[in-house]
């Protein structure tokens, strides 16, 4: 990679554990209980004890959310 070019935030980045509970509005215990029933993104093993998300999943997360909020209401 040069040192101009930049990889694309939406397909690199992870977000750690804070970030995510901000940018999602859930709170620590009902984000690992979606987890594991299979309704949100799995994290990423990133070292020894530390895990993040990628940031595109949680976004796309985010917006089926949103789509199904917006089905239910009429144009």
């Amino acid at each position: 990679m040069s040192a101009n070019s930049t990889p694309n935030e939406s397909t690199a980045a992870l977000w750690r554990l804070p970030t995510v509970l901000r940018e999602t509005c859930l709170n620590k215990t009902r984000l690992y209980s979606l987890q594991r029933a299979g309704q949100f993104p799995r994290a990423v093993k990133i070292g020894e004890r530390t895990v993040a998300w990628p940031a595109r999943d949680v976004q796309t997360w985010i917006a089926e959310r949103i789509a199904e909020r917006d089905a239910g209401r009429p144009a």
